[in-house]
C-alpha cells in the first residue's frame, strides 16, 4: 500500500462511480496502470465492493435504533448466522466486555420496531437481554475512511 494506492482509495470513496479514465487522471497514472492497481486492490480485498448510499427515510426506514445484546457465550456462532438473516439489522459488531453485541436496526416507525423486537430480535439464539436506544439525529453520516494511518 503506497501513496498512489491511498489516492485511488480516497477518490473511490469520494466517487465510487468514477470512470477508470477519470480516476487515472486524478491520481496521475496511465489508464492501464491505474486499472491494474485497481484490480489488485480488489483482488487483495482492500476494496470489498461498491454500493450506493441511500437515504433510509426516503425509502420508508425513518426509524433507527441501536440495540445492545447480551448473549449466552456458547451461542455466538448460532446467533451470528441467525442475525445475518434479519435484513433490518444494517450493521452489527461483536464487542469485548458487556454487552456482547451492538446492532444498528432500521424500521419504518416505532410500532414496526416493536414487532421486530418482539417477534425476531428477542427470539434470536442465545439472547439473554436486549437494550434499545432510539437514534434522535444522525450527526455524522457514515463517511469515507481516512486515507492515512
Amino acid at each position: 500500500m503506497d501513496a498512489v494506492d491511498r489516492k485511488i482509495l480516497a477518490e473511490l470513496q469520494r466517487d465510487g462511480r468514477i470512470t477508470v479514465t477519470d480516476l487515472a487522471g486524478r491520481v496521475r497514472l496511465s489508464i492501464s496502470r491505474c486499472q491494474r492497481r485497481l484490480r489488485e486492490l480488489e483482488r487483495e480485498g482492500v476494496i470489498r465492493g461498491y454500493r450506493a448510499v441511500v437515504d433510509a427515510a426516503a425509502i420508508g426506514f425513518g426509524f433507527e435504533a441501536l440495540v445492545f445484546v447480551k448473549l449466552r457465550i456458547e451461542t455466538m456462532d448460532e446467533f451470528d448466522r441467525a442475525l445475518a438473516g434479519v435484513p433490518n439489522v444494517v450493521e452489527a459488531q461483536r464487542l469485548f466486555g458487556s454487552p456482547d453485541y451492538l446492532l444498528r436496526v432500521v424500521t419504518a416507525d416505532l410500532s414496526s420496531y416493536q414487532r421486530l423486537y418482539e417477534d425476531t430480535l428477542a427470539k434470536l439464539p442465545g439472547v439473554r437481554g436486549l437494550t434499545s436506544t432510539i437514534v434522535m439525529k444522525q450527526v455524522i453520516e457514515p463517511r469515507p475512511l481516512p486515507t492515512g494511518p
